[in-house]
């Protein structure tokens, strides 16, 4: 019998495929058949099983219910693939227009790399990377297929100024910062310096003592110091403790990178600072200061400074001496130190005091000429009458001070200034900076004093004003200034008067006020106190009675002229006349 007869093709046709199972056996299959295929989520990396590779393709059993393709190109870094090999991929589409499986291992790079990355902050792991370039600020480091981002300050502990050295290298980094909205990773390898140099510092700190002296590098300067890495732990050498000799900039002296020798000199355990010396390490340059400089000895240097109060001259490195303002002039106004000395000047000094235990040395210039007041020819040259002049320096409440040579100055009284005028202060008749003629009245070499007069150098004119403002004259005057007691006023050549407050009634019973001329009587004169009293209500109110005469004189002074009210016309007199041209021309002056 053939197998065809013995076929039943009417029950196949009519029960169908699967009729001899019943519904148990059933479940049973398809529980079996459906433990043969993965469960396939799209976007999802999965393992794959390579089974055939082509040209274009890469073939790969997942255990889905169909094999998927991978392009050849995402293969590039994996020469040796074969078939076998397992490879992680991603599930892009598991099933496209055509009911292909559509994977993707650069995907599952990705997907993976930032598993991996996001897995080393969370753990604090330690991770590897490769350098792939410089960029600005920092460098860009390869990390699972990631381009991080390697800040310069993150590189080392110490300033990096040539980034190009690391391009190329690997380096370990710890990720500290992602950011998922740009897909930014931010990594340190500064961290794990850190780290290992805690241990070092704390045995640095443990084992510190005062004095100790110890290697460092230079890692960082500043215009005030430098920055010393003591092998973990840094301390500041200042720029006073690396010279004895004064420096500017402590480029002068040292570089980065340079090693040196350096002295602890304080540290605060509780700041972690450490204060460190470098010209602590050999002897101070005043332990070699020659036993031949003494008070009175020329010394040769350099100016290191110039301040408000003096300048500081270096003979020898670390070796200072003080010029003070006063020791360089024998000028007694002081002035700005600059004016005789600039930073950088090589000159000549005098040694004034001189303390080795203290390390003081105070120097002076002025010595180097003989002092004015010495001279032999002094009190011949400024001897009392003798007429000079000079330059106004200084003025005071009382009056002012004349240089009439370096060194020599004299002082003119505020009552020597002028016959006629009452100045209340110097700056009234004259300006510092400006000149005058003086006359010498008192000279005392001893005491270094030296008495001047201004007025001196003309008459004093009180003599003849005696004869004219005699009491019960009557005179022109204006009123210069008013206050609460009186007024002031002058009369004619510039003399002034005052009358009280009750002489200044006119007739009509006004007051005079300041800007006018009105006549005023003399009620009182006074030569020795220069002093004259008006009264405008007198000139008025005695205007009947008769003229007052001036007290007797000499015989050959002439008669005082005056008009019906007694009022004078001084300028027919000659010696007023006289008088009046010679004040004249001095005030020109």
């Amino acid at each position: 019998m053939s197998l065809v007869a013995e076929f039943d093709w009417d029950s196949f046709q009519t029960k169908g495929l699967g009729s001899g199972y019943n519904k148990a056996d059933k479940a049973k299959m398809e529980q079996l058949y459906a433990g043969t295929f993965a469960e396939a989520k799209q976007n999802e990396v999965v393992a794959g099983i390579v089974v055939s590779i082509t040209d274009r393709e890469v073939v790969l059993n997942i255990g889905f219910k169909s094999d998927g393709l991978v392009p050849r190109s995402e293969f590039r870094d994996y020469p040796d693939l074969k078939i076998g090999d397992e490879v992680d991929v991603y599930i892009e589409n598991r099933e496209d227009v055509n009911g292909q499986l559509i994977l993707s291992r650069k995907k599952a790079k990705i997907v993976k790399a930032w598993e991996n990355i996001e897995k080393a902050q969370t753990d604090d792991l330690v991770i590897e990377g490769i350098v792939k370039r410089r960029t600005k600020g920092g460098l860009i480091v390869d990390i699972y297929g990631v381009e991080a981002f390697l800040p310069g300050s993150q590189i080392d502990v110490k300033p990096i100024r040539d980034f190009d050295i690391y391009v190329g290298k690997r380096m370990e980094v710890k990720v500290v910062k992602i950011n998922h909205a740009n897909d930014n990773v931010v990594v340190s390898h500064k961290v794990l310096i850190e780290k290992d140099l805690e241990a070092q510092k704390a045995v640095i700190l443990n084992n510190l003592d005062k004095g100790q002296v110890l290697e460092g590098v230079i890692k960082n300067m500043t215009n005030f110091g430098v920055f010393i890495d003591l092998g973990g732990v840094d301390g500041l050498l200042h720029i006073t403790d690396i010279s004895w000799g004064r420096i500017n900039d402590p480029k002068e002296v040292l570089n980065l990178d340079q090693k040196v020798n350096v002295v602890v000199l304080d540290f605060d355990e509780d700041k972690k600072r450490i204060s460190l010396g470098m010209k602590q390490l050999v002897p101070h340059p005043w332990e070699s200061l020659s036993a031949e400089i003494v008070p009175g000895t020329r010394v040769k240097g350099r100016i290191v400074n110039v301040a408000d109060y003096g300048a500081f001259l270096e003979i020898m490195p670390g070796v200072e001496g003080l010029i003070h303002v006063s020791e360089m002039s024998w000028s007694q106004h002081l002035r700005n130190p600059q004016d005789f000395i600039k930073i950088d000047d090589e000159i000549e000094a005098v040694v004034l005091t001189l303390d080795r235990s203290e390390r003081k040395m105070s120097l002076g210039i002025k010595q180097l000429t003989e002092d004015p007041w010495t001279k032999a020819e002094l009190t011949t040259k400024y001897a009392v009458g003798s007429k000079h002049n000079g330059l106004v320096r200084n003025l005071t409440n009382f009056g002012l001070f004349l240089e009439l040579e370096e060194g020599i100055d004299g002082l003119v009284h505020v009552s020597d200034l002028s016959w006629t005028k009452k100045v209340k202060h110097p700056s009234e008749f004259i300006k510092v900076g400006e000149r005058m003629d003086v006359q010498v009245l008192e000279l005392d070499v001893d005491q270094r004093r030296l008495a001047l007069g201004h007025k001196q150098l003309e008459e004093n004119p009180w003599d003849t004003f005696e004869s004219i403002f005699f009491a019960g004259s009557v005179h022109r005057a204006t009123v210069l200034e008013k206050n609460d007691k009186g007024a002031r006023l002058e009369l004619p050549y510039g003399i002034e008067g005052f009358a009280a407050l009750k002489h200044l009634q006119k007739e009509d019973g006004s007051k005079a006020e300041v800007g006018e001329a009105l006549d005023f009587k003399v009620v009182e004169f006074s030569k020795e106190d220069k002093r004259i009293i008006l009264s405008h209500t007198n000139a008025w109110k005695e205007k009947d009675e008769k003229p007052a005469t001036p007290p007797a004189k000499k015989k050959e002074e002439p008669a005082t002229v005056s008009n019906e009210n007694a009022k004078t016309t001084l300028g027919d007199l000659d010696v007023l006349a006289q008088l009046r041209d010679d004040m004249a021309k001095n005030q020109a002056k």
